[in-house]
């Protein structure tokens, strides 16, 4: 048997290799000159990496543990010692913990309300979920402004959302909004450091786990090669792309649902992969880079979250040995749909202002990257697509349904951590899994 996996990001490189383990002869086309997708490192000194998409786990994420483990990779822990910065509309200022200086009772409301959303979605069939088309056809902003009471709740919000998702609350329906939070896990295991999802790093990079999995496929994967089209006749497949015609008897297409819909598939999809609602994940990373973790002493953990922008928040993502200092920065929701518009030179200009006023007592940065998801042509966003208002009821049932020999993978695809590096890979164990029971 013979299959085709299009895009090398990890779920795509993990269909390919289940299906090469199984003994299916694969062959992986990716548009892109490099392996990974929404995984990417940043080389900030010379050996040590910084993720500019995908980065964190915890351990619940178990299938990703799984496969670091077979390819000797280690991970480390995100550092958390010391008092974290908030710039929330009355200047920049320390505290300790990352609970940010707000009133206890706007903050237990929000949350209250939000875990109430989640516990009540099917995480199965979100489109199952009781009163779901009224929770499709609202977006979170507009659910906010009718169910929070306090203003600080109100300004915290979009901080959180844009944290968690890298949404702004009008681009998601609040389905969408309570099906994240309960597939990752709940708010408290999303939202923490410590024994939460964002508790570990991969110690070289995210990405060095791709690149680990494309190296065990060897010459099966084809960069630089983006398929443009998928006929299925009686026979069997034909997958077009750049470098010619592939023949197989299956497919695997993990892209996001925006780019599989510029694919032209024949027979037709019954159903589009997304709308004019589906947004793009809004998220710009930002990486400055110091000799050292100089904020460490100053007593600070590197964390802040600020409403002024452009940076929604900022976490430290040096390497273990403290060899070099990196200082990660998220642009999220609307101010990355702004910032992603502006000249490189300014982005790095508003950065570095912001930073100067949230870590005053740190020198200028020796140098400093930005990573635009939502300009990246192969990507249209990161963390993951974000569904709007409709999406689900619309969408939902077709994302992980067959289309005869065609099926779908990628982090869009799972109602299991989904938007998350976990996700991905349960998605493609699952096409995997589904082409050779079929077969």
């Amino acid at each position: 048997m013979k299959a085709v996996v299009v895009g090398a990001g990890l779920a795509g490189l993990t269909a390919a290799t289940s299906l090469a383990d199984a003994g299916v002869d694969v062959v992986v086309a990716e548009a892109r000159d490099r392996v990974g997708g929404r995984m990417r490192g940043i080389e900030v000194a010379p050996g040590r990496w910084a993720d500019a998409g995908a980065a964190y786990l915890g351990d619940r994420h178990v299938e990703l543990h799984r496969l670091l483990s077979k390819h000797g990779l280690k991970t480390c822990p995100t550092t958390m010692e010391g008092a974290s910065r908030f710039s929330l509309g009355e200047g920049a200022r320390s505290r300790s913990g990352r609970f940010p200086p707000l009133p206890a009772v706007a903050l237990g409301e929000l949350f209250e309300l939000l875990d109430g959303l989640a516990r009540a979605v099917d995480v199965d069939a979100p489109w199952r979920t009781p009163d779901a088309e009224q929770l499709d056809s609202t977006t979170a902003a507009a659910w906010a402004q009718e169910n929070l009471t306090y203003p600080e709740g109100k300004l915290f919000f979009p901080l959180f959302l844009g944290e968690m998702m890298a949404a702004a609350p009008s681009r998601i329906s609040v389905l969408h909004m309570a099906f994240y939070l309960r597939s990752g896990g709940g708010i408290r295991y999303l939202n923490a450091f410590e024994g939460g999802a964002q508790q570990d790093r991969v110690a070289d990079g995210a990405h060095a786990l791709c690149e680990a999995m494309a190296a065990e496929l060897g010459d099966r994967v084809r960069l630089a090669d983006p398929v443009h089209a998928i006929h299925q006749d009686a026979d069997g497949v034909t997958v077009r792309s750049a470098s010619g015609s592939v023949r197989a008897d299956a497919v695997v297409v993990a892209v996001p649902p925006v780019l599989a819909d510029r694919i032209d598939f024949s027979p037709a999809l019954p159903v589009a992969r997304s709308t004019a609602h589906t947004a793009p994940g809004c998220a710009v990373k930002v990486h400055l880079v110091y000799p050292a973790p100089l904020w460490r002493e100053h007593g600070l953990s590197g964390w802040s979250v600020s409403s002024d922008g452009p940076l929604l928040s900022t976490v430290d993502d040096s390497p273990p040995d403290g060899s070099v200092g990196v200082l990660t920065g998220f642009v999220t929701g609307d101010d990355a749909v702004e910032f992603s518009g502006l000249d490189p030179a300014e982005q790095r200009a508003r950065a570095l202002a912001q930073v100067r006023t949230l870590f005053p007592d740190l020198p200028a940065p020796t140098a400093c990257h930005v990573t635009d998801w939502i300009s990246d042509p192969h990507s249209r966003g990161c963390y993951a697509a974000l569904f709007g208002p409709g999406d689900w009821i619309g969408l939902g049932p077709h994302l992980g349904a067959a289309h005869g020999r065609v099926r779908w993978a990628g982090t869009e695809t799972s109602t299991e951590f989904f938007g998350l590096m976990e996700g991905a890979i349960r998605s493609g164990r699952r096409a995997a899994a589904d082409i050779l029971g079929n077969h």
